[in-house]
């Protein structure tokens, strides 16, 4: 089924542009309240927002939509996506809104959606908020004496903060640890160095200066440099680096050398298992994650379960197989012991914790696997279905065959842009690189020749 507004995560899009303008945003808070309208109680619904200048907008433009539909909005101002899950649940919402394009440049903007249990919503009730949004929605309005109301709430980002702090194990505390953290100018510029000064950590903070138009810009978990630069000036014992709103982290160890997700991962997975916590006997994780994670894992007698991009895709499979970790390379990681969707602080928190319980360096810690060579190139294309071209077709069926024994192959269409992404890892790199360079070739050259 094609969607018009939604993708992977929500709607997202630049600003002002469509599907991201007031109008839009009002119809989806009307669609979405009709929807979750059920009963005569007071419906409430919680709204979180990033530090992008369109946050502004998009935000009272939900609360018109939402009042006009009858529920009470609760607007919790800047704040990271996982603590909307959390407050969601906590403040027995109907519903929780985060107005938020992740690591994004500041210009792009948009609308996460979380059910009362602090889920992200499910394909089918995407759908009929789609459905709803093609329809003459204004029919669906509250009566006059219905109309919601709207207030600001105070305070509870320290709610999140304590909820945090509650993930790290009762006997770890962080002191003697200097933490060097990036905010990325966004959602989490408040809580997470606070939290982590509770904690005990002497902390280090850039990226916490937002002004509307520097979020995620040369700072964050997409653009690290800064943070290793501030580790090796300050001689932090770890970096940790954040993107706009807070549900993905990577890691920077005492030299600064990066940790992705994998490696996180690794740890978790590895420490759990040994403290008897893990679920699952594995993780979850998407085709994109490295061969080397899963031969680290099948080395320890765990496994790993692979789903499409995309880190609902994990959370369905982690809450329909009943694991408890799971996540993506890009440092999205799951951990429903605690929550319902990524959180990149109180993942680096189990990390500290590790550091702290054994006193070995990060770098001790988290590397626990080489990465095999892995190459990804895109291919844009302009119209028609490149991937069901003969030749294509052929192609990627001898780079399977030649990959089968030592490698893989991952070929996807994007979900936000007329790419098509085209990833190979083995053992061997120049093999990787020629029949990644091959593939692209091909899938090129038919574009071309539709054009």
């Amino acid at each position: 089924m094609t969607r018009r507004y939604f993708g992977t995560d929500g709607i997202r899009g630049q600003s002002n542009h469509f599907p991201m303008t007031p109008d839009l945003a009002m119809r989806v808070g009307i669609a979405v309240g009709t929807i979750f309208r059920r009963g005569h109680h007071r419906h409430r619904v919680v709204i979180g927002k990033d530090t992008r200048l369109s946050g502004y907008m998009l935000e009272n433009a939900l609360v018109a939509g939402f009042t006009a539909a009858g529920l009470d909005v609760f607007l919790l101002g800047p704040i990271p996506t996982p603590a909307v899950a959390m407050l969601t649940r906590s403040l027995r919402a109907d519903i929780g809104v985060m107005i938020s394009a992740s690591h994004n440049p500041f210009a792009d903007n948009g609308i996460k959606l979380f059910g009362p249990d602090g889920y992200k919503l499910s394909d089918e009730l995407e759908a009929q908020i789609e459905d709803l949004l093609e329809q003459d929605i204004y029919g669906q309005l509250a009566p006059a004496h219905e109309i919601g109301r709207a207030k600001r709430v105070e305070g509870d980002i320290y709610r999140y903060i304590e909820f945090v702090k509650r993930t790290l194990p009762r006997d770890v505390t962080l002191h003697g640890l200097r933490v060097a953290i990036d905010c990325a100018n966004g959602a989490a510029y408040k809580v997470a160095p606070l939290a982590l000064w509770e904690l005990g950590a002497e902390v280090v903070t850039i990226g916490n200066e937002p002004n509307g138009t520097n979020i995620n810009l040369d700072c964050g978990s997409t653009h690290p440099a800064a943070l290793q630069k501030k580790v090796h000036e300050v001689r932090a014992d770890i970096g940790i680096a954040l993107d706009g709103d807070a549900d993905r982290v990577i890691i920077v160890d005492e030299n600064g050398a990066i940790v992705d997700g994998d490696q996180l991962m690794a740890v978790i997975a590895d420490t759990w298992a040994h403290d008897q916590i893990l679920k699952g006997d594995g993780i979850v994780a998407t085709v994109m994650s490295n061969l080397g994670l899963e031969r680290f894992l099948s080395g320890k007698g765990l496994s790993l379960a692979r789903t499409k991009v995309g880190d609902r895709y994990v959370v369905e499979h982690m809450r329909q197989h009943n694991f408890n970790v799971g996540g993506e390379q890009s440092g999205h990681i799951v951990l429903s012991d605690f929550g319902t969707t990524g959180d990149g602080l109180v993942a680096a928190l189990q990390i500290l914790a590790c550091v702290k319980r054994t006193g070995k360096t990060v770098s001790e810690i988290c590397h626990r696997f080489d990465p095999v060579p892995q190459l990804l190139r895109n291919v844009r294309y302009s119209g028609g279905k490149p991937l069901e071209d003969t030749a294509v077709k052929q192609a990627i069926a001898d780079a399977e065959s030649e990959l089968s024994k030592n490698g893989r192959l991952v070929i996807r269409p994007s979900g936000t842009e007329p790419l098509i992404r085209v990833m190979a890892e083995g053992d061997d790199r120049s093999q990787v690189e020629r029949i990644v360079n091959d593939l692209v070739d091909v899938i090129a050259n038919v574009r071309s020749e539709a054009a």
